[in-house]
């Protein structure tokens, strides 16, 4: 048997001090106890997505994305539940104000709305546009083209990003918005579940797991995903902590160390996952792998906080929306809605990728010349910036729109193996070709 790849065993190896640390009750400065428990949570995050692509051996690929996504994006759904779970604990000792009387500290409900927009704009703003500036520097791609299976995950984000737009405009998530967005995601796994079995292409420490026999790939497989999730649980908690206590420590906003600190550790992962397939030029894959993403945590995570603040609180009143976070949540829906907008026609050039990064930092050069009291108006006036790109990239892709939602949502599979491709002709104007499909004989699903 050969011997596992030295990346699996350093991705082991990191979660053993966080472990430790955990078991053991050891006090440690608040920042070095956040870098261990995150360098915990990374190595975890590692072993659960190799582990999620090595599955897909022995299960279907429609099945392995709506059942192995869930677990690859488990690290922030359990940073960001600890937060709600704190915050619902909060409401329920000292009422709807979700934070102690008098505390200089930003509430727990804040905090978890941050690590949620967060973890979505890095997703979008950075794994996207790191995938095409990739497939740009290795192989002078200026844009990505996805394949119209594509068109299913991007169809149920379009449902998905116009109804959190309405979030911002409401005080409280609330279960009704669980029921929606859940039902969302069900009926995305459902439509992804009858998708046919295909070969995965598996890399590094996954194929490795792959390669070995059936008894013994099973028996691996299942052993990291208990470990991993072992490992998420005992730090998760001390982690998020940790990051709190390090803001005040050192002076820095806890708010700050939430929204990007923390999401860039779970996400780390994944994004240098998909970066890997990139660099291999199997860059379909990995943008399709993070629009999927993308799906899982803008449905089934925000769908979920209610329920968590609801067990918590032992109340039915929902999840507390703080003004600041409204603005928070309006800048996440603009930006879901602009990214969308630009992949209509299933490719994603290197100009919009650019202008993705663009705005994403813009953030924080606002963020560091304006004062703070006029950051719900740079929120809002970025928002707007979104929302304009967004309905200019609609206007000139307008004809993509209907195809890509009929091929998404109605389409059977068997009809989405050739490219629906919405190309620019001379004067920028749009021109819809769909490529001739070959007249088969088609079999009935079984």
């Amino acid at each position: 048997m050969r011997r596992p790849p030295v990346s699996g065993l350093l991705a082991l190896a990191a979660t053993v001090p966080g472990v430790v640390v955990a078991l053991t009750g050891l006090e440690l400065p608040a920042p070095v106890a956040a870098v261990v428990y995150g360098g915990a949570i990374v190595g975890a995050a590692f072993v659960l997505a190799w582990a999620a692509e090595a599955a897909q051996v022995d299960v279907s690929a429609g099945l392995a994305v709506a059942v192995l996504a869930l677990i690859a994006v488990l690290p922030e759904y359990s940073v960001d539940f600890v937060f709600t779970w704190q915050g619902g604990a909060d409401t329920r000792e000292y009422g709807a104000a979700c934070a102690p009387p008098g505390g200089d500290g930003t509430p727990a409900c804040s905090l978890a709305l941050a690590n949620m927009t967060g973890a979505n704009r890095i997703l979008v703003g950075l794994g996207w546009v790191l995938v095409v500036l990739i497939a740009w520097r290795r192989g002078g791609r200026r844009g990505i083209r996805l394949g119209c299976a594509d068109a299913v995950p991007l169809a149920f984000l379009t449902i998905a990003s116009l109804y959190c737009l309405i979030l911002p405009f409401k005080r409280t998530l609330t279960l009704w918005d669980t029921a929606v967005l859940v039902a969302v995601f069900v009926a995305y796994s459902w439509r992804v579940s009858r998708a046919p079995a295909g070969e995965p292409e598996l890399i590094g420490p996954s194929a490795w797991i792959g390669g070995l026999g059936r008894a013994p790939r099973r028996a691996v497989v299942i052993g990291l995903f208990v470990v991993a999730a072992a490992v998420i649980l005992l730090a998760a908690e001390p982690f998020a902590e940790s990051l709190v206590d390090t803001g005040e420590d050192l002076g820095i906003s806890q708010f700050l160390l939430v929204q990007w600190v923390a999401p860039l550790a779970s996400e780390a992962p994944e994004l240098l996952v998909a970066g890997l397939y990139a660099w291999r030029l199997h860059t379909t894959e990995a943008l399709g792998a993070l629009v999927s993403s993308k799906v899982n945590q803008w449905t089934l995570l925000v769908g979920t906080l209610p329920v968590v603040f609801a067990a918590s609180s032992h109340g039915w009143s929902g999840l507390p929306i703080a003004a600041a976070q409204r603005g928070e949540l309006l800048l996440t829906a603009a930006q879901s809605l602009l990214a969308i907008a630009l992949l209509l026609g299933l490719t994603l050039s290197l100009r919009a990728a650019l202008m993705l990064l663009g705005l994403f930092l813009v953030q924080f050069v606002l963020g560091a010349l304006i004062p703070p009291r006029w950051h719900d108006e740079e929120l809002v006036t970025l928002s707007v910036v979104y929302l304009a790109l967004a309905v200019v990239a609609l206007v000139r892709k307008r004809d993509c729109l209907v195809p890509m939602l009929r091929d998404g949502l109605l389409a059977r599979h068997d009809q989405l193996g050739d490219d629906l491709l919405c190309t620019t002709t001379g004067g920028g104007r749009l021109r819809l070709r769909t490529r001739l499909r070959a007249v088969m004989p088609t079999h009935p699903p079984v």
